[in-house]
């Protein structure tokens, strides 16, 4: 099938694209490259540089395309960016979101696969770990702006008929992944243990994530822009995509610094607003429906990011 992949030149979108490649399809990328990098581009995607936001543009590609399925990964992914500057953050997640919603209807598109967060939406959990029927109460612009855009999905879906997925995802961490940000514990720990750096950990450090690897997610937009699923009610294409269990980030700081052989002590700072103290995702329902369950354990994960940064850094 014919795909356009937003945001595949980043860190998770970028893995998407390999798995669909590898899966058989035909993968057109469209990035601003604001996040993104070159590097990152499988050699067998069709690249174009754009912006999500741009009507006229992004009308001309889905004309020249001719996309069978949309894959929305772009994204302005920053928690504390989107707390800094909410009406930038809305402007990129919920107009550019919608703008592509309203072009996929347009032009008959048989499926949008859409990138919410499971780490954001929820807020402080009631109970965990989260399942797709938790209320949503983020705590922040951002996962306010994710949230959005599965309101509009449903609405294009009852008066335009538009078939979708909503995938939110817990924390991703692997290969790729930008490590001089405020979001990826992961990259962040390994760069700076592997330059003998200071690692700082903003709060007590017991906060918790649920950790998930970058090629599981990408399995799972295989299977999700294939599956079967109805669409009787607003939860029904909604799935966490997560393991089910919280690690916090002393945990992490301690089995990083064991396979990078780090031995300074983590550098404590103040925690930072927008936040959520804990969460993990409650994934049984993407097992029923898509088949999907993850395959990669947190330390083999570990492991593997850190031998690419060891690879990319020298």
């Amino acid at each position: 099938m014919k795909i356009l992949l937003t945001g595949g030149a980043g860190f998770i979108g970028s893995h998407v694209a390999d798995r669909l490649i590898e899966g058989g399809h035909d993968v057109y990328i469209v990035d601003d490259l604001s996040n993104g990098k070159i590097e990152n581009l499988n050699e067998e995607a069709k690249f174009i540089r754009a912006d999500i936001r741009d009507r006229e543009r992004m009308e001309e590609i889905f004309e020249e395309v001719k996309p069978e399925i949309v894959n929305h990964h772009a994204a302005q992914i920053s928690v504390q960016k989107s707390v800094e500057k909410p009406l930038y953050d809305a402007e990129v997640n919920v107009l550019g979101s919608l703008n592509l919603i309203d072009l996929s209807v347009k032009h008959g598109v048989k499926r949008f696969v859409y990138i919410s967060s499971g780490g954001a939406v929820y807020g402080d959990p009631l109970y965990l770990p989260c399942d797709e029927k938790h209320p949503v109460n983020p705590l922040s612009p951002y996962g306010a702006s994710k949230h959005a855009v599965e309101h509009y999905l449903y609405l294009y879906h009852v008066n335009y008929g538009l078939d979708y997925v909503v995938l939110r995802y817990s924390n991703i961490f692997g290969p790729r992944q930008d490590p001089f940000g405020e979001a990826g514990v992961v990259a962040i720990f390994t760069v700076r243990m592997l330059k003998g750096q200071d690692v700082h950990i903003f709060g007590d450090g017991y906060q918790e994530r649920d950790f998930l690897y970058v090629r599981d997610v990408a399995e799972a937009n295989l299977l999700a822009q294939e599956a079967d699923i109805r669409l009787e009610d607003p939860l029904d294409p909604v799935f966490n995509l997560g393991t089910g269990r919280g690690t916090n980030v002393r945990e992490i700081y301690q089995a990083l610094a064991g396979i990078t052989g780090y031995k300074k002590a983590p550098v404590f700072k103040e925690r930072r607003p927008g936040e959520v103290y804990k969460i993990s995702l409650n994934a049984e329902k993407a097992a029923s429906v898509l088949g999907w369950r993850p395959k990669t354990t947190l330390i083999d994960g570990m492991k593997e990011t850190v031998e690419w940064f060891k690879k990319k850094i020298g």
